[in-house]
């Protein structure tokens, strides 16, 4: 489950210890005593909430931090005392709350949720018990939405809000729900909202941007991307590179769609998805170097293998920090690891030509020659290599 942090703090103060529970009222010595069957059903409740906050300590004593579950012998005793301190004193906002920090603590959402309603109706709906009851909201918001049902996740992201209008969480997720439906301006504000309440987050930025493109692309790209940049996050690559590619299937002009495929495509090792989605991306108007950059890279990469390529480019890296002679050994392994590399070859030559290594230049040079006739600067370099010169 997606919790939201320091719920337990939260439930566990608002329970507090097995002592504290609440003391009966004193009468006052004019009053009429209640019934005997009042007075018997009064100390029940009591009694059962008493029960419910020992059992509730024990429980977190007995099981790992972060693991509770109703059906966790002692948790589910402690939530039926509870059940049974409110059904002898249904009006009783003490009991209410207990249950309803029981069933939050147990990640019992749907049972959390209506015993927080039933709460609210007997006390102020404020507090450190509304910022509780918006975690519930946005746990079953964020499994609305992992069951692909975006309509019911936004309600519950909304009611997030309307009990904690600081909920970081649930305005960040309020806004990825809008932005899926296409509800791109309210989606802008939703973002800014967060954005506020978490100035450092890259990712919100970046998806305040995104909303403020995204009528260009349209609902169906949008969320595919959206969806594809979860599963990534949550290191599902293979279903993320399927996600950004229907975003850009859907919306060719989606440029960031096109990026994030090639990049994952590189990422995996997928040379044939690299290459088609810097294709795409080049084609578009306003190529960055960058783009330009890794569809080189694909190209290459999709002739000799990745890894080559990246072998290679790492060189290259060398040679240009003034690494010379890491840098030769670099071109050296990747010609090593395919022969047919011709800009290895290439970069062998210049690094020994320039230590005056003459001989493993016009070597190098040869080889690069060979496999590219049109390489006009490396076969001027390999007439000098051969006189030593």
């Amino acid at each position: 489950m997606h919790r939201t942090p320091l719920l337990f703090a939260l439930t566990a103060a608002l329970i507090g210890p097995a002592s504290a529970q609440t003391t009966p009222a004193q009468t006052a010595p004019a009053a009429t005593p209640a019934p005997t069957s009042l007075l018997t059903q009064g100390q029940g409740a009591a009694q059962a909430a008493a029960e419910a906050r020992d059992l509730t300590l024990k429980a977190r004593s007995a099981y790992p931090k972060g693991s509770a579950n109703i059906d966790q012998p002692l948790w589910k005793q402690a939530a039926a005392a509870a059940e049974t301190a409110v059904a002898a004193a249904p009006g009783n906002p003490d009991y209410l709350k207990l249950r309803a920090q029981i069933y939050t603590e147990v990640g019992f959402w749907r049972q959390a949720e209506l015993a927080w309603n039933a709460y609210f109706r007997a006390a102020p709906t404020t507090g450190p018990e509304a910022r509780v009851a918006a975690t519930v909201q946005y746990n079953l918001g964020y499994a609305a939405y992992t069951r692909n049902q975006p309509d019911e996740a936004a309600k519950f992201f909304a009611s997030c809000l309307q009990l904690d209008p600081d909920s970081a969480p649930c305005a960040t997720w309020a806004a990825r729900t809008a932005l899926e439906a296409g509800n791109y301006t309210q989606a802008q504000t939703l973002y800014a909202r967060a954005l506020t309440l978490n100035p450092a987050d890259k990712t919100l930025t970046y998806f305040q941007g995104l909303a403020q493109s995204a009528g260009r692309y349209g609902p169906a790209a949008t969320r595919a991307f959206s969806r594809a940049y979860g599963d990534r996050d949550a290191g599902r690559k293979t279903q993320a590179l399927a996600g950004f590619q229907e975003a850009a299937r859907s919306a060719p002009n989606f440029t960031e769609a096109h990026r994030e495929a090639g990049r994952l495509a590189l990422e995996l090792g997928n040379t044939q998805a690299a290459l088609d989605a810097y294709t795409a991306l080049n084609a578009l108007p306003n190529p960055t170097a960058a783009d330009r950059f890794n569809l080189t890279l694909a190209t290459e990469a999709q002739q000799y293998g990745l890894s080559v390529v990246q072998t290679y480019r790492a060189a290259y890296q060398k040679y240009a920090a003034g690494e010379k002679a890491a840098a030769e050994t670099g071109f050296q392994a990747a010609t090593q690891q395919n022969p047919r590399y011709a800009k290895a070859w290439a970069w062998l030559g210049r690094v020994r030509y320039e230590a005056k290594n003459y001989a493993g230049a016009a070597e190098a040079y040869a080889r690069a020659v060979a496999l590219d006739p049109t390489d006009r600067s490396s076969a001027y370099y390999l007439k000098l290599a051969q006189q030593g010169k």
